[in-house]
């Protein structure tokens, strides 16, 4: 109730002073009770071009996190529509740059705004199982990423992420209801790389989703064995 009393008192301000106060309260009353530990925050530091960020999925708190991390590649997070229906969830949207997304939709209006951040030579993060999962090992991947790489063209880079499902678990009660406990969190961020050119004996679907199968195994390469899901190795 507080939360999202507090979040509607936020999200009633101006747009800029709305940004900085929820950009002020996740940094001094929420990352403070983590312990966050980065490993690779360089790999992709020489990288010519836009870049597009690929991580597993464990909480609400995945994207602020993140936000604050790459922070040297000032990233714009696709965020599902979903987060901005309620006042604690739009405290997150005023804090981080979002483009929106409706998920499992033909969105193209979304897939445009994508598109052109990246042409521009901005930078993307994607959550490609588009959920959080529930039981912390990763989910089958949607079909966006593949989508997404293929239009822009861009570099990516995998991340992988463990700890933010204890640090804010879902509440499946309600978003607003989900709670910060003090616990590490670990980040390590892999190798750039691209998708590989399509073999002659692969048809379009067969390509499509051995590409994103070869991009999620990449996250799980970074993973403890026990969030890897399905794309254990």
């Amino acid at each position: 109730m507080v939360k999202d009393i507090i979040g509607k008192i936020v999200t009633m301000l101006p747009k800029s002073v709305g940004e900085k106060v929820a950009r002020f309260m996740l940094k001094n009353f929420i990352l403070n009770k983590a312990n966050i530990k980065v490993e690779g925050i360089d790999t992709a530091k020489n990288v010519s071009g836009p870049i597009i960020f690929i991580c597993n999925h464990l909480s609400n708190a995945d994207g602020p996190v993140l936000s604050g991390v790459l922070e040297p590649y000032d990233p714009t997070f696709v965020a599902g529509v979903k987060l901005s229906q309620n006042n604690f969830t739009k405290l997150g949207i005023l804090a981080v740059k979002t483009t929106p997304i409706k998920p499992d939709t033909a969105d193209k209006v979304g897939l445009s705004n994508i598109v052109s951040i990246a042409k521009k030579g901005g930078n993307i993060v994607i959550f490609p199982e588009g959920t959080r999962s529930r039981n912390g090992k990763m989910i089958k991947a949607k079909k966006g990423l593949y989508l997404i790489a293929k239009l822009t063209k861009a570099t990516i880079v995998p991340i992988g992420m463990w700890g933010t499902e204890k640090f804010m678990p879902i509440n499946d009660n309600g978003m607003e209801k989900e709670k910060v406990n003090r616990t590490d969190i670990h980040i390590k961020i892999g190798e750039p790389f691209t998708l590989r050119p399509r073999a002659a004996e692969e048809d379009k679907k067969q390509y499509e989703e051995a590409v994103v199968e070869e991009a999620m195994t990449k996250i799980a390469e970074l993973l403890p064995e026990e969030y890897r899901g399905e794309y254990s190795i």
